[in-house]
């Protein structure tokens, strides 16, 4: 059975699952561009207003097919490199996507599937998920963003910790560390990534959108320019339709309800 991205929708999320079962869910560059393309027809959907992606059969990812990595040592190292473009590029698309991404694990998320739920916005986590950058273990170095967001997220000793040993973490130190956001009984991941979807979905979509875009360009401006930022997408957003609705909603104390 090949590989495949299977896309489906509850309510204004959209479930994207990985599903490769011979391989514990493993990812290749063929659900790489599927997931590009899922996200790009979203964006432009008013019905869909978060993502959560998930695996199959009780188990997130387990990174790339090795199988494969073996096969390209055989060939021009351009053609891993293509490779490595196209997961990229939807890692990519997942970090610039103006609509939360929510990650919801279970089982074990391993090598480029860690690096996958790190480019999410989110992760929702069962208890018994485990999750190993496991490049060092086969002699490789990370892909997929994982040294970018652990360095982002992580003291430096916990990043190299996490990157070189290549030892399983447990969702629940994860979520110590402030890198996992909820934890769950194992089985209870994607209802509760859910849950948390549809709190997002009730708030304005262009206010998240901002908020997003603020958190990706923080890393790399000083604090002056930021604050420039911070303004421009203030006032932007006060001036939008969403604001008049959401002021009023609260001092007439009821619920708002955001285009």
């Amino acid at each position: 059975m090949p590989a495949e991205l299977l896309s489906t929708s509850q309510g204004q999320t959209l479930i994207l699952t990985l599903r490769n079962p011979e391989r514990r869910n493993a990812i290749d560059p063929v659900m790489y561009a599927a997931g590009v393309e899922a996200l790009s027809v979203a964006e432009s959907s008013a019905d869909i207003r978060s993502v959560i992606i998930t695996g199959s059969d009780g188990m997130f990812c387990s990174g790339g097919n090795l199988q494969r990595l073996q096969a390209n040592r055989q060939q021009p190292p351009e053609v891993q490199a293509q490779s490595i473009e196209g997961l990229h590029n939807w890692i990519e698309t997942i970090r610039t996507y103006p609509k939360p991404v929510i990650a919801a694990v279970e089982g074990a998320a391993a090598g480029a599937g860690f690096s996958l739920a790190l480019a999410c916005d989110f992760i929702v986590a069962a208890r018994n998920a485990a999750f190993v950058m496991a490049y060092s273990n086969v002699a490789l170095s990370p892909d997929g963003g994982a040294s970018w967001s652990l360095a982002q997220a992580l003291p430096r000793q916990l990043a190299t910790e996490i990157l070189m040993c290549g030892d399983r973490v447990g969702a629940e130190r994860l979520h110590t560390l402030g890198v996992v956001n909820r934890v769950t009984d194992a089985g209870g991941a994607l209802d509760a990534a859910l849950a948390l979807a549809e709190q997002l979905n009730a708030k304005a979509p262009n206010a998240l959108a901002s908020i997003k875009e603020l958190l990706n360009e923080a890393p790399g401006v000083q604090l002056t320019q930021h604050l420039g930022q911070e303004r421009n997408h203030f006032v932007k957003n006060l001036h939008h339709a969403n604001a008049g609705a959401g002021i009023s909603a609260f001092l007439e104390k009821r619920q708002p309800r955001y285009e």
